[in-house]
């Protein structure tokens, strides 16, 4: 399973999680030396690495550079071999008609300079779809696995290259009516890329051939949402019989074999527009549920078939995102809603443990390094809070321009993207 990098992480990070088989651990060592490589990180769950990452910046202090951006574009970065990648949709001559090249900009790690500008897709402005005014039409974060980058653009189409940023394949098959644009970023396992497609008809989750970009198999929703557009990431755990493909979309979490897409099991909710990244924590799956009465959910992994009366262990209604992902670490889970609430929940009784306010509105998903974690609102605003029971706000910092992609780590160096550019911050020394 290529989702998680063969590591054993640092005391106070590891995981009740293993993965075996040869294939597992095969596709695992291609990606160990990247130190960002897809949505959330190394293990895609918001844990970075321990770095000795800055605690205050700005727009002068501790940038080592800024990077103006071409295009548009709320994917998150993700790194490896030296050079940052970056979807975007750039405008066309000028954009008269609203046409767009999907593409991916190569950046330079350590100089900031851009490499190359590699166009994927052409998206024609008179048939797009309109999105909404927080989203873009290059939002999916790309996958860096081995020699390949995986880059989606939900409806629209996928694409991968190679790590110069030559296209190998490019897939336009799977086009669906979204509502509100793309979202939700793919995840392999063995040779299937698997990502959701709930728009607002028919939804389904589709598994390409990671070589190929053809289809391996495809598995439609099993209920009739009211509302079922979604832009889910899925998340892969372990279980007894293999990986699993924790797949949340509108009023359902569905737990996939990724061999063949079959439904091993699956919980039943009421929330539609579903954006959060499950995570795993203490044995059970945490989902945010979306919009409608926001819930966040404690699955227990393992039944078979509908478990929502077996194997919901707690749950909890208030302060719960309906965009950022959570952090589950040590017992513990951090999280922000969308308003700015920031709570800390006992992972094994669903206990509020903390309620406090940090002010601004929030799309990113925060990350966790060392004993910090780092909230980034739409404002441009970093807060850093000290992981524990204790709330315990470190600094607060203001880089003064909208951000709504998640953050990225690699060595001592924090990368942030705005709505122009990308920062490389890290404490001067």
């Amino acid at each position: 399973m290529s989702a998680r990098p063969f590591l054993l992480p640092p005391a106070g990070f590891r995981r009740a999680v293993i993965f075996v088989g040869l294939g597992l651990v095969a596709a695992i060592s291609l990606r160990a030396a990247d130190p960002w490589p897809a949505f959330r990180g190394p293990t895609e769950d918001g844990i970075a690495p321990a770095a000795n990452l800055p605690l205050s910046w700005d727009r002068e202090t501790n940038v080592t550079w800024r990077t103006e951006l071409p295009g548009q574009g709320w994917a998150s970065p993700v790194i490896g071999d030296g050079v940052i990648y970056l979807a975007a949709a750039i405008p066309r001559d000028d954009n008269p008609d609203g046409d767009y090249d999907l593409a991916v900009i190569l950046v330079d790690l350590e100089s900031g300079e851009i490499r190359r500008v590699s166009e994927l897709i052409r998206q024609e402005g008179a048939a797009a779809a309109k999105i909404h005014k927080k989203n873009s039409h290059a939002s999916p974060t790309p996958l860096l696995v081995g020699d390949s980058l995986f880059v989606h653009f939900g409806h629209q189409g996928t694409a991968c290259v190679d790590r110069q940023g030559d296209v190998v394949w490019v897939n336009q098959d799977h086009v669906y009516p979204p509502v509100h644009g793309n979202g939700g970023s793919p995840v392999l396992v063995d040779d299937a890329l698997i990502f959701t497609c709930d728009g607002s008809e028919n939804p389904y989750v589709v598994a390409l051939d990671a070589k190929t970009g053809k289809e391996k198999w495809r598995t439609p929703r099993p209920l009739d949402a009211p509302r079922k557009f979604s832009f889910a990431t899925p998340t892969v755990i372990d279980s007894e019989d293999g990986p699993l493909v924790i797949a949340p979309g509108s009023d359902c979490v569905l737990a996939l074999d990724p061999r063949d897409g079959q439904i091993r099991w699956w919980v039943r909710y009421d929330g539609y527009s579903v954006v959060p990244k499950p995570v795993l924590s203490n044995g059970r799956v945490l989902v945010a549920t979306g919009f409608g009465p926001t819930k966040l959910l404690a699955i227990r992994t393992g039944g078979s078939g509908e478990v929502t009366e077996s194997h919901i262990d707690w749950e909890v209604d208030r302060g719960i995102p309906k965009t950022p992902s959570v952090i589950a670490l040590d017992g513990l889970v951090y999280l922000v809603s969308d308003d700015g609430i920031a709570l800390c929940i006992d992972g094994q009784t669903g206990e509020v443990v903390s309620r406090n306010r940090l002010g601004g509105n929030f799309s990113a998903s925060p990350i966790l390094v060392g004993d910090r974690i780092y909230f980034t609102s739409e404002e441009g605003v970093t807060s850093v809070i000290r992981a524990g029971r204790e709330f315990e706000k470190l600094a607060s910092n203001d880089l003064q321009e909208a951000i709504l992609a998640s953050p990225a780590v690699a060595g001592d160096a924090l990368f942030i993207r705005t709505d122009k550019a990308i920062y490389r911050i890290e404490e001067k020394r």
